[in-house]
This record gives C-alpha cells, structure tokens and sequence, in this order.
C-alpha cells in the first residue's frame, strides 16, 4: 500500500509545478552568474526550468555534474546517444521508469539558457559547506547510471550531498507541506467523492471504480 501511494504522489510530483514555490526563495538569493569565467571548481549551481529548479556541480573547464532523469541508459549501450543533450521526453520517462544518471555536461547544456544561481543554498543550510575540491571530487565519483526517484532522491539531494554532506530537498519538503495542506482541507473529501460517482456514472459499478470512490475519501477524511 504504501509503495503505492508513493508511486501516486511522485506521479503529482511530476505534474506540479516547482517553480511555485521557488518564489519565496529567489528574494534569498545571494549570488547569481550567467559565463562560466566567474564559477569555482566545486560551487552548487541551480537554475530555473519550466516544472523545476535543476541543481549541479560546477567541476571547472566549463563542466557541470549533475543528476538528469533519463530513460536512454535502459534502452540503448550507444554512448553518443546517451551522451547527448537530455529531451523533455527522455526526462519524462526517466522519472516515470525510476531511471536516472549523473552526467557531465557543459555550463551551456546545464543552463539551457537560463540564468545560473551560485551557492544560494549556503545560506538556507543547517551545515556548513565542505571544502570545494571534496565537493567536486565526491560529484565526479558518483557520475553514471543510478536509480532515480523524483521525492527521495533527485537533482537537488544530489547536489546537496555533494556539497554538505547532507542529501535534502527544498522542492520534495515544499511539495510535502503542500499535500499536507491539501489533505487537511476537508474539501478534498467531497472532490474525490464527486470525482468518484462521476467515474462511477460513467463506467458503472466495479472494484476499480467503487473502491476507490470509498477509500479515498475515507483516508483523506481520517487524516484530516
């Protein structure tokens, strides 16, 4: 059971828009660089996507780590098709297989055009950064292929272990109090019990249409 509420909310995860939360942060930034001339060896880079924040590794000479969804390692061993730029799709179905790699791109591949934000976690951790060559030595180990997991362990768990010894999310944590609070609001309840007579209406009575029309509502119900 629990496996599968978990499977359900990382499926939300992907739907969810990071970048709603992202606000309260961006007026906490403390540095922020678009050229590789000004980044050192070992800073934890982030920039803004359309559904996320991506986080990497700065390695020097123009190199970025950092942890991509992608679905190509499980059906292809040609390394210059994996090695090639990550697409939406690939993204998406990496996250839906659980399949991920640390790469190595360029600061222009990683940014895709977006400006690069520089350290700007130092402040919002609870421990202090290591030594900048053990960061990058410690992202440099950890490139190849990994499982992935979009609430346990993405982009941003990556990069803050690499740097603070400590693998958080900000986005999994925001996300969480978000479904807290969703929960708690009981109109929840009386949305998935109209969501579930209309399923029930339209494809008539059955364990698959009943049950969850039952259940759901319970749960939320209990936990609220």
């Amino acid at each position: 059971m629990l496996d599968s509420l978990t499977l359900v909310f990382e499926k939300l995860f992907v739907l969810s828009n990071f970048n709603l939360f992202k606000n309260l942060w961006l007026e906490e930034e403390e540095e922020t660089c678009n050229t590789s001339t000004t980044l050192k060896r070992g800073d934890l880079l982030e920039v803004q996507r359309t559904l996320f924040t991506h986080f990497g590794i700065y390695l020097g000479d123009n190199k970025v780590a950092h942890l991509m969804p992608d679905i190509m390692p499980l059906l292809t061993v040609n390394e210059k098709k994996i090695n090639a730029v990550v697409t939406n799709k690939r993204l998406v179905l990496g996250c839906i297989y659980k399949k991920a790699s640390i790469r190595v791109d360029t600061v222009g591949d990683f940014a895709y055009g977006a400006r690069i934000f520089v350290n700007s976690v130092d402040g919002r951790m609870k421990t202090k950064a290591l030594a900048q060559e053990d960061v990058a030595q410690r992202a440099e180990k950890m490139v190849g292929d990994i499982p992935y997991s979009l609430l346990w362990y993405n982009c941003e768990h990556f990069a803050t272990y690499c740097r603070y010894d400590s693998p958080v999310s900000e986005q999994t944590d925001q996300f969480c109090e978000t479904l807290k609070t969703v929960v708690r609001d009981q109109r929840s309840v009386l949305l998935t019990i109209s969501l579930g007579i209309l399923s029930i209406a339209c494809f008539g009575l059955a364990p698959s249409t009943t049950l969850p029309t039952v259940l759901i509502p319970f749960a939320l119900w209990m936990a609220g």
